[in-house]
């Protein structure tokens, strides 16, 4: 059977599947909220590799880098919901709530926790938005995202920290940012939101720490990571391609032969 992916409401993402599959690598600006029904999701993100088993709850800050792979459980399926909590709903929810949080928040980047019955329950009530019995609303989308807040809320007061720091990114060391998350295949504005900057500031930034554009410099060192893994880890394309963020074979051949005047054969065997 193929693979089921869709967006059923604006808000609320379902991943059902039957074989392991590399999923998506995504940049995220907002808070989301993550129920395991069935197999794992090996997530690696933060510098970190994260698996969500079943039965599990799981919470992301927002401004992520996110790439995952997923694998069925032993009966064969994978299931996988999530729920975006967007800035605009927050911000209204602390506005009526009266709740202003007057330091950013710098704790852990995600939170794992079993389901209470509250918060089982609630993702259960999704299924019929999932099985299309019900018609998902503007208005019941923002009330399912409320009551997720609510039920957050109720589990772990202390996530008010998490969720209203309306903050902006601030400023990172580019250099160090750009060589720890290079293998993500996103765009130059994701890049610069990531690292706090507007997309002109990054360009300025990045020429003065780089010396080069960012595209060029993002294919430079993707190709010289690919001729490390060739050379002296035996690699082959095929098994690293995708995770260093090409996303064309052939390209990437090409690529390769035309800045080392070598194929990744004649690299891997030679002798030098």
């Amino acid at each position: 059977m193929e693979p089921v992916y869709e967006i059923i409401f604006d808000k609320l993402v379902y991943s059902c599947m039957f074989e392991m599959q590399r999923g998506t690598e995504e940049y995220y600006p907002d808070h989301f909220l993550g129920f395991q029904l069935a197999g794992e999701t090996h997530a690696f993100y933060d510098n970190d590799t994260t698996i969500i088993k079943e039965n599990t709850v799981i919470l992301v800050k927002r401004n992520q880098l996110i790439r995952t792979i997923k694998y069925p459980s032993k009966s064969g399926n994978y299931k996988f919901i999530a729920i975006t909590l967007d800035s605009k709903t927050l911000q209204h929810y602390a506005f009526e709530n009266k709740i202003k949080i007057k330091e950013c928040y710098e704790g852990k980047q995600k939170f794992f926790f079993e389901p209470n019955e509250f918060l089982h329950s609630y993702f259960i009530s999704l299924a019929p938005y999932i099985n299309k019995t019900k018609e998902a609303t503007p208005r019941l989308a923002e009330l399912k995202i409320r009551e997720a807040i609510e039920l957050l809320l109720d589990s772990n007061p202390d996530l008010k920290y998490v969720l209203f720091d309306f903050a902006k990114p601030h400023l990172v060391d580019l250099e160090k940012f750009m060589n720890n998350n290079f293998m993500f295949n996103i765009s130059v504005g994701s890049f610069a939101k990531l690292t706090g900057r507007s997309i002109s500031g990054f360009k300025r930034d990045f020429a003065k720490v780089f010396n080069r554009p960012p595209q060029q410099w993002l294919k430079e060192k993707r190709l010289e990571e690919a001729y490390y893994l060739i050379k002296y880890k035996q690699k082959k394309p095929t098994d690293f391609y995708l995770d260093l963020g090409f996303e064309n074979l052939s390209h990437f051949y090409y690529s390769f032969k035309q800045k080392f005047g070598e194929t990744t054969t004649e690299v891997q065997y030679s002798k030098t």
